[in-house]
């Protein structure tokens, strides 16, 4: 009971865990978080470590051939349990940082652009049409993105109010503008001021994404039993495009090399389930007022 209750509170919250997590990844990410915990090892050496074996994995993407797929699929496997490994370590040790989870989405964002560039190289480039496959790669890329962002806001803003805590998304962005100020004023550090500046232009393009701007203004009072009981399910049916869902499509996919199917089913059923909720989501927004307009 004591393993099971440990695992427990490695997760942020069980029904916001993606159901491939819940069921495969972080069971594994668990135990070798088990196995790591009394060492020096820190979550953001897990990330660079998992950084490496996704970005190893677009390498091998770019090789192509049956082989090289395998290979690909099993290191985005490796990428993904240690993806979740730096979270549980640092949820079990209490020492999360900011700085940590940007550099968590950097490392998402550099395997991403690894894995699809690879499959450039290695797939739309050998096909009897380069054009369209690279055109279906850029436009699953961006598809990937969107979906990744709208993901993440949801999950949050769930968490947020279900759990009656400090929007994390509006603390980050106002430690981080005055991060960057106190930088400026010192001068110097321009690298981390490139990194906050960057990670800033992308919290303000996923608030104009999601909800626009006056929605971020106070969060609702709505009790938050109600708003779980309405929310929920629909929570759950945005998991389907997060991004643990879309790496093991990808897997599947690269193991019985049909990358093609990967490509339709993400451009055209990702995006098309993405349009259906969303206005179902609005709907449940409106009732609520999740927002209080400034």
């Amino acid at each position: 009971m004591k393993l099971l209750d440990e695992y427990l509170a490695s997760l942020k919250m069980k029904e916001v865990e993606e159901f491939f997590d819940l069921v495969f990844y972080r069971p594994l990410a668990f135990l070798f978080v088990k196995a790591v915990y009394s060492t020096s090892l820190t979550p953001n050496q897990i990330t660079l470590i998992s950084m490496l074996c996704g970005v190893l994995g677009g390498v091998a993407f770019g090789i192509g051939g049956g082989t090289a797929l395998l290979a690909a699929a099993g290191l985005l496997v490796v990428y993904d349990v240690l993806d979740c490994s730096d979270g549980q370590l640092a949820r079990l040790k209490g020492n999360g940082t900011r700085i940590g989870r940007i550099l968590d989405g950097v490392a998402d964002y550099v395997v991403a652009a690894s894995v699809y560039l690879g499959m450039g190289i290695g797939f739309a480039s050998s096909s009897d049409d380069p054009l369209f496959w690279w055109l279906m790669i850029l436009a699953a890329a961006g598809s990937n993105a969107v979906h990744s962002i709208q993901v993440d806001y949801y999950r949050n803003r769930y968490l947020d109010i279900v759990l009656q805590r400090v929007s994390t998304f509006e603390e980050d962005l106002d430690a981080f503008e005055e991060e960057r100020a106190a930088m400026k004023a010192e001068g110097g550090h321009w690298f981390e001021r490139a990194v906050i500046d960057i990670y800033l232009r992308y919290s303000r393009f996923q608030r104009r994404l999601t909800s626009g701007k006056k929605e971020h203004a106070v969060l609702t009072d709505a009790d938050p039993q109600e708003y779980r009981r309405r929310n929920r399910r629909m929570i759950k049916l945005w998991l389907f495009l997060g991004p643990t869902s879309q790496i093991t499509w990808m897997v599947v996919c690269a193991a019985l090399n049909r990358l093609d199917i990967y490509l339709y089913g993400l451009v055209i059923g990702g995006n098309a389930w993405a349009l259906l909720l969303y206005p179902f989501q609005n709907h449940i927004n409106r009732q609520f007022n999740v927002f209080k307009a400034s």
